[in-house]
Parts: C-alpha cells; structure tokens; sequence
C-alpha cells in the first residue's frame, strides 16, 4: 500500500529503480517499490521479472583501465551497486566485454528484491508523480514511460520533457587530423569554436556513397515516425540527392580554409564540454550501426583517425532536460524528496542508468541515516555524469560514459592507451580516498 507513512517510494523496477530500490532497503530503510508489470508492459518488454534487458545482453567493456564503461562499472562494484554484482555472477563469455544471460540476469535481480528485508513490491500502474508527505519519490520509469505519467511529467515540467533521442556522434579533440582541419566560424562571426573538417569533390562524393550504402541500426514499429519529425538523420538528407547535404549540413558558406580558399563541403565540429576536451559532429544525427558511423564518417580526412567517445543515437527515448529540472544529485529543483533515476534522466545507456539509481539510492540513504553526503567529482565517470546531468546547456543530449566528460589530466598524455590508464587510477585513488582506504 502506498500511503503518507512510506519512507522511500520508488516507481519503475528496472536497472535504475531496482538499484535503488536495493541500495535503500537492505541498508535497513523501509522501501516500497512499485511497477506496472505484470498487468502492463511497454511496447518493448515481455518478461515479467524486473530488469529486464531489452536489447543486448551487453553491458559493453569490463576494461577498467582502457575504457570509460568498464571503469564505471568497477566505481559502481566499489559503491556497491547489486546490478553489477549480479552482471558478474550471470556472466557470459563476451571477450573483454561485460555480457550476461538475459533471462538469468533479470531472474537474480527480481530474486534479490523479492528477498530483500524492508522492501514492499506492488504491481500497480503510477499515472502521477506521487507525494509523500515526509519521505522520497524517486521516478525511475525509463524511456519508454507510460503515456499518463509521461503526460503528468510534461504538465508539471512543461517543455523539458522529450520523447526521442537523437543525437550526433562525439570524437576526441586529441584524434582530430588538424593537418586537414582549420578552426572558424562562418564569415569570420564568433571566436573561432568551431573545428572545419573540408572535404574537396572527390571525398565529397565519396563519403556520400558510402553513407548512402551503409547499414542502418533496427528501430521498433513503435519508434519509427517519431524520431524523423524532429530531428533528420543525416543519411535520410542524404537520401534526397547527392547534393543535399552540400548545399544543408555540409554547406561551405561563409568558410575559408588557410589558404582563403572556399572548400567543396565542410563538416563542423563544435565544442561539447568546457574543457574542449570532446567535439560533435553538428548536424550528423544518425541511425546508422555504431561500426558504420566508425568506418564512414572516419572517410572525412580530418576524422581518419578519430576516436568516438559515444556514437550517435536514434530511438525512442523519454528523457528530461535534466540541467533545467535536476540538481547533480538528481533530485529535483525546488521539490523536496523528488528524485529522478535511469535513462529519463538523460544519461544513455544500461550501465549508466543503473548507475543513476545507485547514486540517488546513495544520496537518499545519506539524508535518512544522517551520514555525510556522498560527493563524486569528475575525476570519476559517475562524477562525470552527474555534471553532465546538471551543468546548464540548452542543446542538451542524453550521454553515456566516456573519458571525454571527466576532468582533464594535469599533464597531457597523447598516447590514448596510457591516457585511459591514468584516467581510471586517478578515479580509482578518488574512489579509495572518499571510502577511507
């Protein structure tokens, strides 16, 4: 029963809302836990035990020292997150990557919560953000969040709720060919942010075919016709003519290269974070399967060798702009004890979305039993993400981990492996200091 005297509510049991859920209730706080399933499911779940996975079966690498993700997953096993305790324990061969057996996975999770001590789980539809008169909500209903509360979240928060996810790939600064790259803005209007990555005639049109012929990622019945209203995936433009994108995303107006001289197409690349560390590729949201975007949009001389700190993205996805509406904890802005977890809160991906529930279970925890609150900065890739969640940017994309959003190091490291490696000993050293190690 939810009522006034509930200390925790928690609405979604997937990663983020059962992370969550766990983190609070075996720590001894009353918790209610509360999902639609059985008696509904969305257009793209089907099982009835709680975190479900609803793609792959990958929660991509478990390199802790050469990749984002895989640190983040060890930050995650030394806050005690439950989501990867059993990710380990249901393990699959995958190389260096983190997969799990499906259905042994969300089994173990839903086997975990059933058993927990001090937790209460309803099966019951939530159509409006529930008060509790003491205690805290926390929305985890990810990005398939069902119509009514969908709606019920837009009228309490207006224009800062979005129903799809479309966004550009992200490179690193360092793998940017600058021998085939020039900075400025158009007309010479601005300070010179952009990075201009010209392609003469021939590159042109050969990166148009290549685009043209590349393999799309599938999108459900349910997503097709949302996303392609807002937002146009740059293979579709290029899909009306081969000039198309000539003369739209690629228009050369208004640029001179070094030699004052007006490219054929140019591509830009605008800053993504305040320490220049990252750049997107402006205009090119895209549909395309991640090892496509690799091999075509590297065909642009000056992304031959570029490194993508995240992909782009096309899929339905309802997510806030979370630096208007949340705090870096995640809680809301000017409403007491209403927290937000998972991918609504505009973090990409299953890692990152249980780690959001982890880290709201954490900061409420840290309220209830009066202990010192718990503040990750961004040397760590939880850090990290919660300033991206909560730094004020009014073109605001979901992000999933990357080395491209934690704070830079001291002393520049060119080589990329050594880089990762003193990005996550860095975070590690963090990690160890804040648990008194």
């Amino acid at each position: 029963m939810i009522n006034g005297n509930n200390q925790v509510l928690v609405v979604g049991a997937g990663l983020a809302g059962s992370e969550t859920a766990y983190y609070l209730a075996s720590r001894g706080i009353p918790t209610v836990l509360v999902d639609m399933k059985p008696h509904k499911f969305t257009p793209a779940h089907e099982s009835e035990n709680f975190g479900e996975l609803v793609c792959s079966n990958s929660l991509k690498s478990n390199d802790i020292y050469g990749n984002a993700c895989g640190l983040l997953k060890e930050e995650m096993r030394r806050l005690g997150s439950m989501i990867i305790a059993v990710a380990d324990e249901t393990a699959v061969p995958a190389g260096s990557a983190l997969a799990v057996d499906r259905e042994k996975f969300s089994s173990r999770i839903t086997e975990k919560l059933k058993a927990c001590p001090n937790l209460t789980i309803l099966s019951q539809e939530i159509t409006k953000i529930p008060e509790l008169q003491d205690g805290y909500v926390v929305i985890a209903t990810g990005p398939l969040t069902a119509d009514a509360l969908s709606k019920d979240i837009q009228d309490q928060f207006g224009d800062n709720l979005h129903f799809y996810d479309a966004s550009a790939p992200i490179v690193a600064v360092e793998s940017i060919d600058f021998h085939h790259a020039f900075t400025g803005d158009r007309y010479g209007k601005g300070t010179g942010d952009y990075i201009n990555c010209p392609m003469d005639k021939d590159e042109y049109y050969a990166f148009v075919d290549a685009l043209l012929s590349a393999e799309r990622a599938h999108l459900h019945e349910f997503e097709k016709g949302e996303i392609f209203e807002g937002c146009m995936p740059v293979e579709v433009m290029a899909s009306r003519g081969r000039d198309t994108l000539r003369f739209g995303t690629l228009k050369p107006v208004g640029l001179l290269d070094e030699n004052g001289k007006r490219p054929y197409a140019v591509l830009q690349l605008r800053k993504e974070n305040e320490t220049g560390s990252a750049y997107n590729l402006v205009g090119f949201q895209t549909n395309l399967k991640f090892p496509e975007q690799k091999r075509v949009f590297s065909m642009i001389p000056a992304l031959k060798n570029a490194e993508f700190l995240r992909y782009g993205v096309m899929h339905r996805n309802t997510y806030i702009h979370a630096p208007s509406v949340l705090n870096r904890d995640f809680s809301v802005k000017n409403k007491q004890g209403l927290f937000f977890a998972g991918q609504i809160t505009g973090v990409e991906g299953y890692v990152e979305s249980a780690m959001s529930g982890l880290l709201v279970g954490i900061a409420i925890a840290d309220k209830i039993l009066g202990r010192t609150p718990t503040v990750l900065d961004d040397t760590t890739v939880c850090g990290a993400l919660q300033t991206h969640i909560s730094t004020p940017n009014k073109d605001f994309q979901p992000m999933n981990a990357n080395f491209g959003i934690v704070a830079p190091l001291p002393t520049r490291i060119k080589d990329k492996k050594a880089r990762y490696e003193a990005y996550a000993k860095r975070s590690l050293q963090t990690l160890s200091a804040l648990q008194g190690e």
